[in-house]
């Protein structure tokens, strides 16, 4: 069951990737984040259907796969500062970004990754992805409530992983209710994208309307000279 709910993981966020918009504010690091969360799921697939029955090949795997999510969320965190911030702030986040990134690479490198130890290393990368969102949804970001119950879902779904019995509601393994939480946290996040791809579509439409609108003065001047001739 854990891999079969992996490999639906899998194959529903590759889905997503190319229905991601490409004219919202950081498109690219959106579009890495879930190729890289799709990859991931599709290797564990394989992990939980034969690999975990190897332990040397299996326990390698882990390690890949574990640091693959590190990568992943250091997509979405590129992603959300550049969407909130712009694009000349980015370079802020990363020293952050590198803390968390090297601190798992050693915890990995030493035989010990695990999704508690992901937890932990991100807890900092995932404190700046929320706060930003949250600053967002206060100042009227468009995509900003969405993105936080996105968010939400997918850290709920960790803990069905994480806390003993907390999956038993479900009548599946740890395993199976994570992945089947994170296939709805990943359509929510995508939503989230679509929807602020959809207001910047807007207003670029709205902006083309008002360069072809003619302006108050203009229109006052015109009427002036009119009535005088």
């Amino acid at each position: 069951m854990a891999s079969l709910t992996d490999l639906a993981l899998g194959l529903v966020t590759l889905c997503l990737v190319p229905r991601l918009p490409r004219d919202v504010e950081g498109a690219r690091y959106w579009r890495a984040a879930f190729a890289w969360a799709a990859v991931t799921a599709l290797i564990g697939a394989a992990f939980h259907g034969y690999l975990v029955a190897v332990p040397r090949i299996g326990g390698i795997t882990w390690a890949v796969m574990s640091t693959m999510v590190v990568v992943m969320m250091s997509y979405v965190l590129a992603a959300t500062v550049v969407q909130v911030l712009g694009r000349s702030r980015a370079i802020v986040f990363w020293p952050l970004r590198l803390l968390g990134f090297v601190a798992y690479a050693v915890i990995a490198a030493t035989g010990h990754p695990s999704i508690e130890a992901i937890m932990w290393c991100e807890s900092l990368t995932m404190a700046c992805v929320i706060g930003l969102w949250i600053w967002a949804s206060v100042r009227g970001h468009p995509s900003g409530r969405a993105m936080l119950v996105a968010i939400g879902v997918s850290i709920a779904a960790a803990l069905l992983r994480l806390v003993p019995g907390a999956s038993a509601f479900l009548r599946l393994d740890p395993d199976s209710a994570y992945h089947i939480g994170q296939i709805v946290g990943m359509v929510l996040l995508f939503r989230a994208v679509v929807r602020s791809g959809e207001r910047a579509v807007t207003d670029v439409r709205l902006r083309r309307v008002h360069d072809l609108l003619p302006s108050p003065r203009w229109t006052w001047r015109n009427i002036s000279m009119n009535s005088r001739r």
